[in-house]
């Protein structure tokens, strides 16, 4: 029988079969089994692998202490009898199917796709691996996104917004301080042409790149600029009777069923005619007044500098621009190889009914081609994972929904997911017909230099595709808070808004109810005067700015000098000190009644109770593995030049080794296998074990910088606490009780008989009143402990009393015994 009161099994043992781990797990060591009373024979020993990789003793089940409450169970079974045979499995659990369905639900495992209700633990660890693995779709849709941007667009933009925006003429006229047709033309023919048009070095000495125009030398000019204008139709509105005579002409404002479609001046040319929509492939523009069709009347301009003066010239000559038009755009495109960006630009001006110029513009900085450098291939890697990930979703979602049915979209979170799934699909179609597009038409832009590069298109959706990114990353982070719900903290937030959503709905309510007649009041009030108040939208929009302290209380006084006053005192008042501060309060109380509930309520298992858990163990491994390594090196110590495996066996099998490790330990080290270990075999060893300890010493120092190992009973209860529940726990001290008591009465009972065989064999003359005697003495043992074990407690002393020095010492909570209800709960 082996040594229990020593080390684990070995030190020379398989490394993931240490004691933490297979403790209670239903190994099959024999280091439980009692070959005194199992009728079993010993259990072979496991193979070894190498002298540092110790392996538990204790890797049994504890499930034969158990049964002691059992009437008529063996406490100690057999080896075979601990061997558990899985029931037979049914044709349809053996099918491929089944296989393949335990395999997804494995690597999909989730909260909502396992039962995790009753297991807080188990809760924790999946909800944790779920965390884990989304922080990594996270760190690659982040790589992904910003792989795409740079803070080089913000300077291109801006250079090509001092260039064509900022830059005045001779006589002072910039694009943004455009107010008539006459100052369009002055602008068109300096700062536009001028900017658009750079074969000449700053001393006039030419660019070695022929016509080819590159702006700020770095900037190519693709293709040609295009001009185009959109008109309305003479008597599109009605002038009243008492002006018809002096008012002969009517133009309304813009409107795409009342557009122009007759040739016009010099007939012949597209800057004369017509052309749809669809012919020359333009697309709606939402300009400040209104949205504009994408037809009209388009002038290409030159390759060179002079040609587009004398077209331009032509034009103004020939009234291009007359009472009709309602918006003239101006469309060009530029590429930077040094950066791989294009900017696209677009300048308007919208001429309204009542006269004048609106000026604005749009500049689109975009990254069309993708795949150059080293980093853009970093970010197809990044793709090719980000695809990935969304196969494992879409997959994931398809179980959560096959096992929810429709309740599944019951929560929030769950949307989400679909949400940000379906983002992530319209991103990935779009990228791959980008991709195609923009191959297309630069093609067809190296073949004809001369036309117009249309990448309005293309920029539009890049912006759209760019900011659906933004959407989908937004949304990304916010489904972190589903992975730390679970967190009494974390689920402060989510709590309080839930709890309040009513309230703050009902009051919501009252509050625009408030705010929209405010609203209207300013439009009406001051609409015609000031600019922040000239449309309805724009007021819902300063309101909020007044609210937030941002407004120009000298432009509504000046519009209005009664009502002014009194409008903004009363809405201030109102929203800002009376409505807004009803919404704070009803959020500040719900989140009191949350945190006040949230500390009342009982603390479940946590992720810092499993890492600290894992904290313990691993101290613990690392803490036997030096112990067994101790335990050769005093064998080594033990010998003397030349150590005999006779002497090296006799030393490891006091401390608690076995056989087949100690031998498989000595070859290791053996190499002439004469049984001996000479010096050198022996400084070999000792070298080994030595710088094994050592490691293991620096691990333990850094490990357990801030864990002191126990030193009293009380603190073992303490670190156990966090692993095995007090319930738990009494009833572990009451199979050991029992289990001693039992043992040590079986033992003196057995002494007894052992010795009345003794005297009974002495005496000749009764054999017969011996055995009878004997038989007798027999059955009594066999009574007494059936009878033990059916009452649940001993009836005769223990070998260690109760409530003595030493019991209390090695079972502190033994105060159970004393009581006959806590002896009665453990029968069963």
């Amino acid at each position: 029988m082996q040594y229990l009161s020593n080390r684990s099994e070995s030190h020379l043992s398989s490394p993931a079969d240490c004691e933490l781990d297979t403790l209670g797990k239903g190994g099959g060591g024999d280091g439980w089994v009692n070959q005194a009373y199992s009728g079993s024979t010993p259990s072979l020993q496991r193979a070894v692998s190498a002298v540092y990789t110790p392996q538990s003793l204790f890797h049994g089940s504890m499930d034969s202490m158990c049964t002691l409450g059992i009437p008529g169970s063996n406490p100690y079974p057999s080896a075979e009898a601990k061997v558990q045979h899985p029931p037979a499995k049914s044709k349809k659990d053996s099918g491929c199917c089944s296989c393949l369905w335990r395999g997804i639900k494995g690597i999909w495992g989730t909260t909502l796709t396992e039962d995790t209700k009753g297991d807080r633990e188990r809760y924790v660890k999946t909800t944790l691996r779920e965390l884990l693995v989304y922080i990594v779709f996270l760190v690659d849709i982040c790589l992904l996104t910003y792989g795409m941007t740079s803070s080089s667009t913000y300077y291109y933009t801006k250079v090509m917004t001092d260039l064509f925006v900022h830059t005045a003429s001779d006589s002072g006229v910039k694009f943004q301080s455009i107010g008539s047709m006459a100052d369009f033309w002055t602008y068109a023919q300096g700062p536009l042409v001028n900017g658009l048009y750079w074969t000449k070095w700053y001393n006039n000495q030419s660019l070695d790149y022929g016509s080819q125009s590159f702006i700020y030398y770095e900037n190519m000019l693709l293709g040609v600029p295009r001009m185009r204008q959109l008109k309305v139709k003479n008597n599109s509105c009605k002038v009243h009777k008492d002006f018809q005579n002096e008012i002969v002409d009517c133009f309304d404002v813009y409107n795409d069923k009342k557009e122009d479609e007759q040739v016009f001046g010099l007939i012949n040319g597209t800057a004369w005619q017509y052309h749809t929509e669809k012919s020359i492939k333009g697309s709606n523009h939402w300009g400040l007044l209104t949205t504009y069709s994408g037809a009209g009347y388009y002038q290409d301009l030159g390759k060179t500098k002079q040609e587009s003066q004398e077209l331009l010239e032509e034009m103004k000559a020939n009234l291009w621009l007359n009472r009709g038009t309602r918006a003239i755009f101006i469309d060009f495109s530029t590429y930077n190889a040094n950066i791989n960006l294009f900017c696209v630009i677009r300048l308007l001006v919208e001429f309204p009914a009542t006269g004048g110029a609106i000026p604005s513009y749009q500049i689109r900085t975009v990254k069309l081609i993708r795949y150059i450098n080293t980093w853009d291939y970093f970010v197809v890697g990044c793709e090719m994972v980000f695809c990935v990930f969304i196969l494992y979703y879409i997959v994931e979602e398809i179980l959560e929904l096959r096992i929810h049915k429709l309740s599944y979209f019951s929560s929030i979170w769950n949307i989400l997911d679909v949400v940000v799934i379906l983002l992530a699909l319209v991103a990935i179609v779009f990228n791959v017909f980008r991709t195609v597009k923009v191959d297309k038409l630069l093609g067809k832009l190296l073949e004809q230099p001369d036309i117009y590069a249309d990448f309005e298109f293309l920029s539009f959706w890049q912006t759209q595709y760019n900011n659906m990114n933004a959407v989908n990353l937004f949304f990304a982070w916010i489904k972190i808070f589903k992975y730390i719900s679970f967190n009494k903290t974390m689920t402060q937030l989510s709590s309080t808004l839930a709890r309040c959503a009513a309230d703050i709905l009902g009051f919501a309510v009252m509050f625009f109810i408030v705010f929209f007649a405010y609203a209207q009041l300013g439009y009406l009030l001051f609409g015609t005067e000031v600019e922040s108040f000239s449309t309805f939208n724009k007021c819902i929009f300063t309101q909020f700015r007044i609210i937030l302290g941002d407004f120009d209380y000298d432009a509504i006084e000046r519009a209005n000098r009664v009502l002014g006053p009194i409008y903004f005192f009363t809405y201030v008042f109102f929203v800002f000190f009376v409505l807004l501060n009803m919404f704070l309060a009803i959020i500040n109380d719900t989140y009191s009644e949350v945190k006040e509930e949230l500390a009342s309520q009982k603390d479940d298992v946590q992720i810092t109770d499993i890492i600290k858990q894992s904290y313990m163990k691993t101290f613990m491994k690392l803490k036997l593995k030096k112990e067994r390594i101790s335990d050769v090196q005093k064998a080594l110590r033990s010998g003397s030049e030349e150590l005999e495996f006779k002497d090296f066996r006799e030393t490891l099998k006091e401390m608690g080794h076995a056989d087949k490790e100690i031998s498989a330990a000595f070859a290791k080290f053996d190499k002439d296998g004469n049984n001996i270990l000479d010096k050198d075999e022996q400084e070999r060893m000792k070298r080994e074990l030595e710088e094994k300890r050592d490691a293991l010493s620096e691990e333990l120092n850094n490990l357990g910088k801030n864990l002191s190992p126990p030193n009293n009973p009380h603190q073992d209860a303490k670190h156990s606490s966090s692993a095995v529940s007090q319930e738990d726990f009494q009833v572990l001290v009451r199979q050991v009780v029992q289990l001693e008591c039992t043992v040590m009465s079986i033992m003196s009972r057995m002494d007894a008989v052992m010795g009345k065989r003794e005297l009974h064999s002495t005496n000749k003359g009764a054999v017969g009143k011996g055995r009878s005697d004997d038989e007798r003495s027999d059955g009594n043992v066999l009574v007494n402990v059936d009878k033990v074990l059916k009452e649940g407690s001993p009836p005769w002393p223990l070998a260690i009393p109760v409530g003595s020095a030493a019991a209390g010492h090695l079972y502190p909570n033994t105060e159970w015994l004393k009581s006959p209800e806590n002896t009665n709960s453990t029968r069963h």
